[in-house]
């Protein structure tokens, strides 16, 4: 079992505060029975500090995606109406915690229902997780 997950981070250390696809990176990972292995880091194509982006434009979704192509997994902190579009792609998980290093952990310790979700195709729902 391998995934390929991103975490929408503005910082490299935190997720960012707002939607996951209005962070300025993705940082990847790949993860697999052994433990998790960072990637590399993603610019997000269509990140501006415009305020005439709405939330929820499907062209956002669709750049995001474009940068995402390769991902089966995305994490951030707060998902947006677009959510509706990603499940569509990957699992959506949202995690309540500060620092990707302890959404890395909780990614871990719920591997069983993210691999359930993923298995469930365009019918999938999105996971919640909390500290």
């Amino acid at each position: 079992m391998e995934l390929f997950i991103a975490f929408a981070t503005d910082d490299g250390d935190t997720f960012n505060d707002d939607h996951f696809g209005m962070a300025r990176f993705f940082h990847i990972y790949k993860f697999s029975r052994g433990g998790e292995e960072f990637i590399e880091t993603r610019k997000n194509a269509r990140y501006q500090e415009d305020e005439t982006i709405r939330h929820g434009d499907p062209e956002k979704a669709q750049a995001v995606s474009s940068v995402l192509k390769d991902i089966d997994v995305i994490v951030g902190r707060k998902m947006g109406p677009n959510i509706f579009r990603l499940l569509k792609k990957y699992v959506c998980v949202v995690n309540k915690t500060a620092f990707i290093h302890d959404a890395i952990v909780q990614v871990h310790e719920n591997m069983k229902k993210i691999m359930e979700e993923k298995e469930k195709g365009e019918d999938r729902k999105h996971i919640v997780l909390r500290p």
